[in-house]
């Protein structure tokens, strides 16, 4: 299978974007620059927040997320990959108005979950991801179960995610989302990174059980379809 140009739609936040480049580039079997494959990257932080307009409290994002994913189609990539857990609301949203498929990091994370026979895995992630039982959905076709924080619990989650890693206070957002993290792996058989800004705040060796991380999972899969290992086809919302 010939190689394919990988788009990331970023920006949400930047940050996370940033890592997302990263992990696809130390995922990828390179032993030269020529080795990797090609990537756009489209850093649009000016996509209104997911979760206030899911909450019904924001400005609606999908223009905005339509036009960036439109815009890599048109700059030659052959698939799109989205740094943001709580955008995958409006995934087939998305999909209906481009011709190249949008790998969903959800149905990927799901299937990864499947594969490890986990039955109960906590959710770490926004309101709005909750809200819009954007994982819900995905892992309780398969049966698997969901054990999300309490009330209180969540607000650090989201203090964490907006005040902390958003903000640029990356202690803040790792010390509040551990705090959490810590409960919540009591009840758990493994742990979702169910957010990007997550992504960036755990670590595997924090965690008693397994930590899935939604954005290494996407960043394997995008690198195998990107080097024409694997099938493009094969993806959810080709």
């Amino acid at each position: 299978m010939p190689e394919k140009i990988i788009g990331i739609l970023g920006g949400m936040g930047p940050l996370a974007t940033a890592e997302l480049f990263r992990r696809i580039v130390e995922k990828t079997p390179a032993k030269r620059d020529q080795d990797h494959p090609r990537i756009i990257i489209y850093n649009n932080p000016k996509i209104p927040d997911r979760t206030a307009y899911i909450l019904g409290k924001g400005e609606d994002p999908r223009a905005e997320l339509i036009e960036s994913a439109k815009k890599l189609e048109s700059w030659g990539a052959d698939f799109i990959i989205m740094p943001c857990n709580t955008a995958h609301f409006f995934a087939e949203t998305i999909q209906r108005e481009i011709k190249v498929p949008l790998l969903s990091m959800i149905e990927e994370t799901a299937k990864e979950i499947e594969k490890m026979g986990l039955r109960k895995v906590g959710l770490l992630a926004t309101d709005g991801t909750i809200k819009g039982l954007v994982y819900h959905r995905a892992l309780l076709d398969r049966g698997i179960r969901i054990a999300v924080p309490n009330r209180e619990d969540q607000k650090k989650v989201m203090r964490g995610i907006y005040e902390g890693v958003k903000s640029g206070n990356l202690e803040l957002g790792r010390e509040l989302i551990l705090r959490v993290a810590k409960k919540l792996e009591k009840r758990s058989e493994g742990i979702i990174a169910g957010c990007t800004e997550v992504s960036v705040a755990l670590r595997q060796e924090d965690l008693s059980v397994p930590l899935i991380d939604p954005m290494d999972v996407v960043a394997e899969r995008a690198v195998k379809l990107a080097l024409g290992l694997d099938d493009i086809k094969a993806t959810p919302f080709s």
